[in-house]
């Protein structure tokens, strides 16, 4: 990345900012226009988010390396692909961004800016659902061609959107920004220490398994 470390950072929280607009906003107008279905809305949910995620990949990845993600962040600066100088404030930004992105989705559709939300995420089925999901999206991330890595991580989030028992977080800053929104996405204070423990935990085996695997990618081992 040939980009200077403070416009990574702006790539970084604009980025995360609208990855949490997308989710969050989606998810309130699922819930408002699917009429008490909630898998019409989760399906509305989802293809927002493919979609969404997909194209803010493409457009941010040149600037910062479109991570969005601590976790992801944390095994590129293991990896040697991000400076480990620039790990805290990439996820400085990333968690401002998620926070502001949430707040963004309540100002476009007239709701109270200041919420946190009630929903309750908390079991083991669902905490190894979030390492699972993680662990899928490293492997992803660290496997699949450059020029695919876009739509590959789109249609896997997609895809664990609904193979999961989580709906497929697998990123600390969405966790975080989630709980700042009483909705459709949202995720209670309380359960957000699970998850982000979860998702690291993810990372780390997603990282053991592609050293298994054997490096194909040209990024290094």
């Amino acid at each position: 990345m040939s980009s200077t470390l403070p416009r990574r950072l702006l790539g970084e929280a604009l980025g995360t900012a609208l990855l949490l607009a997308v989710v969050i906003g989606s998810g309130i107008m699922a819930e408002r226009l699917s009429g008490g279905h909630v898998g019409v809305a989760l399906l509305a949910n989802t293809l927002a988010t493919v979609g969404g995620l997909y194209v803010l990949i493409e457009v941010f990845g040149p600037v910062s390396g479109a991570h969005f993600n601590p976790a992801v962040s944390l095994v590129m600066a293991a990896r040697g692909a991000l400076e480990k100088s620039a790990l805290p404030p990439y996820i400085v930004a990333q968690l401002a961004g998620a926070a502001c992105g949430a707040w963004l989705a309540h100002a476009m559709f007239d709701l109270p800016l200041a919420q946190l939300s009630t929903k309750v995420r908390s079991s083991p089925g669902q905490w190894i659902a979030e390492a699972v999901a993680t662990a899928g999206l490293l492997l992803v991330i660290l496997r699949a061609p450059p020029a695919r890595v876009a739509a590959m991580v789109a249609a896997y989030i997609g895809a664990a959107y609904w193979f999961t028992a989580s709906t497929s977080f697998a990123n600390p800053a969405a966790a975080f920004g989630r709980m700042f929104s009483d909705s459709f996405a949202g995720i209670a204070p309380a359960s957000v220490p699970g998850f982000v423990i979860a998702q690291l935990a993810g990372a780390g085996l997603g990282v053991a398994l592609h050293r298994l695997l054997g490096a194909t990618d040209t990024r290094g081992a």
